[in-house]
C-alpha cells in the first residue's frame, strides 16, 4: 500500500470515527433517557434491550447520512454509484449486524452474567459492543456498501450496450 493510499485510508477512518462519534452521542443519550425512564427494567423487563434497539436505530440513520455524504463520498463518486435504495438497504443490513453485536454484549452482561446496573449496561453495550461493532461496520461499509469497485446496474448495462454497438 502506497503512502498516498495509507493517508487516504487514514483520513477515511478518521472521518468514519467522527461520524460514528456523533452517532454514538445520539445512541448513548437516547439509550440512557429511555433506560432510566419509560423502559426502566423495574417497569419493563426487557427495557434495556428495547431502549438499545431504539437508540441504535436512530444512530444508524445519523451514521448513514454522515458516511454517505462525507466519509465514503469519494468512493461513491469513483464508482458512480447512484442506487440509493440498494445502498441504504446494504447500510442498514451492516448496521444491524453491528447493532446485534452491541445488543449481544448487553444481553450477555445483563441477563447471563447478572450485571444489571446502568453503568454495567453502558459498559457492555457502549464500550465492548461498540468496539467490536465498529470494526465490523467499517470493514463492510468500505468493502461492500460504499465500494468504489462496484458499478451500478445501469452503468454496467450501458457499457455492455456500448461494446455491442461498437462491434456491429
Amino acid at each position: 500500500m502506497s503512502h498516498t493510499s495509507r493517508a487516504a485510508l487514514g483520513r477515511q477512518l478518521l472521518s468514519f470515527l467522527l461520524v460514528g462519534g456523533i452517532g454514538l452521542v445520539v445512541d448513548i443519550v437516547v439509550f440512557n433517557a429511555l433506560r432510566t425512564t419509560v423502559l426502566e427494567p423495574h417497569y419493563v423487563h426487557s427495557g434495556p434491550v428495547i431502549a438499545k434497539a431504539i437508540s441504535t436505530s436512530l444512530a444508524i440513520i445519523v451514521n448513514w447520512v454522515g458516511n454517505r455524504l462525507w466519509t465514503f463520498r469519494s468512493q461513491r463518486r469513483i464508482g458512480r454509484r447512484t442506487d440509493i435504495v440498494r445502498e441504504g438497504i446494504e447500510f442498514a443490513v451492516v448496521s444491524l449486524g453491528g447493532a446485534l453485536i452491541a445488543l449481544g454484549c448487553l444481553w450477555v452482561s445483563h441477563y447471563v452474567l447478572g450485571y444489571t446496573s446502568v453503568i454495567a449496561d453502558n459498559l457492555a453495550t457502549n464500550v465492548v459492543g461498540l468496539a467490536l461493532g465498529t470494526a465490523f461496520r467499517f470493514a463492510l461499509y468500505r468493502w461492500w456498501v460504499f465500494s468504489a469497485r462496484r458499478t451500478p446496474v445501469n452503468a454496467a448495462a450501458s457499457e455492455t450496450a456500448a461494446v455491442l454497438t461498437q462491434r456491429v
